[in-house]
């Protein structure tokens, strides 16, 4: 079992370090991207925001070692950025990034994903049509392996790597994939107000270095009472999926800790509460209670 007092990894506090300017001006989103010795992917990732968005944003990134010349790119392009020596893990990288926002909004994004044109303009226009900050907005990913994910676009055709990328194949088809609008949001490429971030105090520490940080972070927000978990499938990104998570030496059990944390399953959270991947139909409602309800959460209490 991962020892947090003598861990490697997710304990950086005492070697950060933080470049920041200000945002650009009439910037939309803090766009938060961290990155673990991944620069060819880094590179066409913000490419994409700067070729595909149709507003200014303002980017910032986490630097988790840089061993590649990460860093030093990074400071070429005059971007905001925090660093770490070493692996400060998810949740450590994004608080840190979200702590130098300059814009009113935190839009979460992988490094190994490249932005379809108008991604920003569909999240941007769904955001108008509120009128409260109690929301998480996510775009449609497409990916190329098919891991059974309910909320994804499955297509092999436009590469798994940088080498076989086809982005002039990608650009011409990437709208033509029906998808509607979903429950449940995600874990990674969305957006949130920079306000309701912090009344939930961003990722949880405690699940450091980030296995299941997304779904808890998600439990955060259903407790402060947020109701509008919505994908919005005009807004479209390609992901690579080239896991640094497969790097990382000591993972937390976040399956264990979530559960204990909040006595219930993350699949069953996920479907019951969240009905993660079903048609958008209105602001979320919380399950009725029955029987398999309170057996799940009974039968976690002692798990």
């Amino acid at each position: 079992m991962r020892d947090p007092l003598t861990s490697t990894v997710g304990t950086p506090l005492e070697n950060i370090y933080y470049k920041t300017y200000p945002a650009p001006d009439q910037a939309r989103f803090s766009i938060l991207i961290p990155t673990w010795n991944n620069l060819k992917y880094l590179q066409l990732c913000v490419d994409s925001i700067r070729k595909h968005s149709r507003f200014a944003h303002e980017i910032i990134i986490h630097v988790n070692e840089g061993a590649d010349g990460t860093r030093e790119w990074v400071e070429a392009q005059g971007f905001s950025y925090t660093f770490t020596p070493r692996n400060a893990g998810i949740c450590y990288a994004m608080n840190a990034m979200a702590t130098h926002a300059g814009t009113e909004h935190l839009f979460y994004l992988n490094d190994d994903m490249v932005v379809c044109p108008d991604w920003d303009f569909h999240l941007w226009r769904e955001m108008e049509r509120l009128d409260h900050i109690y929301f998480l907005l996510g775009s449609a990913l497409i990916e190329p392996n098919d891991t059974g994910h309910p909320c994804m676009i499955y297509r092999d055709e436009f590469g798994d790597s940088l080498e076989t990328f086809n982005e002039a194949l990608l650009l011409e088809k990437y709208m033509s994939f029906p998808k509607e609008d979903w429950q449940g949001a995600g874990g990674s490429a969305v957006v949130i107000p920079k306000k309701l971030w912090g009344i939930v105090g961003g990722y949880s520490v405690e699940m450091s270095p980030g296995m299941y940080s997304d779904v808890d972070f998600n439990m955060k927000l259903w407790h402060a009472g947020v109701r509008l978990f919505k994908g919005v499938s005009k807004s479209r990104i390609y992901h690579f999926k080239r896991r640094s998570t497969g790097r990382v030496f000591q993972k937390n059990d976040g399956r264990k800790q979530f559960r204990e944390k909040w006595k219930i399953p993350s699949s069953q959270f996920n479907k019951l509460y969240l009905r993660l991947g079903e048609p958008f139909d209105g602001p979320l409602q919380p399950p009725r209670e029955n029987w398999w309800l309170k057996w799940t959460r009974f039968r976690s209490r002692w798990m």
